[in-house]
């Protein structure tokens, strides 16, 4: 059993660390991570590539301190048309997710900022997540995790590369 209480699903293959195994793990958490950001979407009336904006919005500039994203840059990294974006965008916005702020030295470029509201939303409602991250990361040790933290660098990299590659 593990901490959920739901049962442990034997690995495919007779190799626990082999490609399979990989392959399989990681679709079940990027499964579970979905179902959490959807119940999110839904329980607030966003659409799931609302989520996947304010995540890209946020991951521009966790601390509002560094370049923050814009919308032709969220469009890139959606893979969206522009209409898509700005319909998205708009509905965040209404929502009081994010805030569009021209920059002050180009009028016409504009910066999205995550609305200070949704960060408090936000942390409230994935707590639980951040509970259970850090629940299963007292499971190892300091060295396990500065492997798994290698691992998934190296991952996130090559995801990029490979969507590059691919567009």
């Amino acid at each position: 059993m593990s901490g959920s209480g739901t049962p442990s699903t034997p690995l495919p293959g007779d190799d626990p660390t082999g490609l399979q195994s990989f392959a399989v793990l990681l679709r079940r958490m990027n499964g579970e991570f979905n179902r959490i950001a959807h119940e999110f979407a839904q329980a607030h009336g966003l659409h799931l590539t609302d989520i996947q904006a304010l995540i890209a919005i946020l991951d521009a500039d966790p601390d509002g301190v560094g370049e923050p994203m814009t919308p032709t840059n969220l469009r890139r990294q959606l893979n969206l048309t522009s209409g898509a974006v700005t319909a998205c965008l708009d509905r965040l916005e209404k929502a009081g997710h994010i805030r569009r702020v021209r920059a002050a030295d180009d009028r016409r470029v504009v910066h999205l900022h995550f609305a200070e509201a949704a960060r408090g939303l936000a942390r409230e409602y994935f707590r639980p997540l951040a509970r259970s991250t850090d629940t299963a990361r007292a499971r190892f040790t300091p060295e396990e995790l500065a492997v798994i933290a290698r691992f998934l660098t190296e991952m996130n990299q090559e995801l990029v590369l490979l969507r590059r590659d691919r567009g």
